[in-house]
């Protein structure tokens, strides 16, 4: 699924929503248990009550290697659920250099077929160059995350004033171009957003942080929507999975999803970015 492919999807569904699929056995509604039966229970229920409002789901790993060999059954079996044409990405964060990239690359595009993993570049452009040689597949590098932890590192300035995120995005977008190269970028960073879109015009940006972590659709948008389209997806976990811990979660799941397609619907036809749908 290249920019373009993507782009068209999200005008057809009047939607840039991602769908984080976290799902914590411990946080299972009443009436299920932390069991392979009932996590894919819930996972494929979420996938059948979202799927019309979302263009992109996105699984982290973590949650299932934490279940043991189980949970990579389960991880397989949850991709199957999702239909096809929906883009995936594999939230994994994985970043080595050489034959190990090369074999991280493999197991995500090749084995378990996803469309795009996350990626963390801090060893530089060979830890990433690896799963850029994949026709349609994307890496996702990190730039400016949304923790409390991301000032540590993240907005030390080089000899010229230039905030490590924003070189960090520079250089991604040099290694990939706006067909394999997206960028992770905070919802909670505003004025960050508006200033890394300005740098990089045309690239896709992977945006967690609305929903539970209380960042602004409207604000986020605003910020990043490209000139030639909204180049953004929007994550939502949490607020989606967890809507409710009682039998309707199903379908209050569905009525959040629906209701942030519904503001994204808005947003994209309001002209209240460079980019009026």
């Amino acid at each position: 699924m290249n920019h373009a492919h993507l782009s068209h999807r999200i005008q057809e569904k009047q939607s840039f929503l991602c769908v984080g699929l976290d799902t914590d056995p411990r946080r299972l509604p009443v009436g299920m248990q932390a069991n392979e039966r009932d996590v894919l229970r819930f996972n494929r229920d979420i996938i059948e009550a979202t799927q019309a409002y979302a263009v992109a789901y996105k699984i982290n790993i973590a949650f299932y290697e934490a279940m043991g060999p189980q949970g990579w059954a389960i991880l397989q079996e949850t991709l199957q659920y999702i239909p096809e044409g929906i883009f995936t990405i594999a939230d994994a964060k994985r970043g080595d250099i050489g034959n190990t990239a090369e074999q991280y690359a493999r197991a995500f595009f090749e084995v378990m077929n996803f469309d795009a993993i996350t990626l963390n570049a801090y060893m530089g452009r060979d830890a990433i160059t690896p799963f850029l040689s994949y026709r349609d597949k994307w890496a996702i590098v990190l730039a400016l995350t949304s923790n409390p932890g991301a000032a540590d590192f993240q907005y030390r300035t080089d000899e010229q004033g230039v905030p490590l995120y924003l070189s960090m995005a520079l250089a991604a977008a040099e290694w990939g171009n706006p067909d394999q190269m997206m960028l992770v970028a905070g919802a909670n960073r505003t004025a960050e957003l508006s200033e890394l879109r300005t740098a990089i015009p045309q690239h896709f940006f992977l945006i967690p942080g609305v929903g539970a972590q209380g960042g602004s659709l409207t604000d986020v948008y605003t910020a990043a929507a490209a000139s030639t389209g909204p180049c953004m997806l929007v994550n939502a976990s949490r607020s989606i999975l967890f809507a409710s811990s009682g039998q309707d979660y199903a379908m209050r799941a569905g009525e959040e999803a629906s209701r942030l397609q519904s503001e994204m619907s808005g947003l994209l036809n309001s002209g209240t970015a460079p980019y009026i749908g």
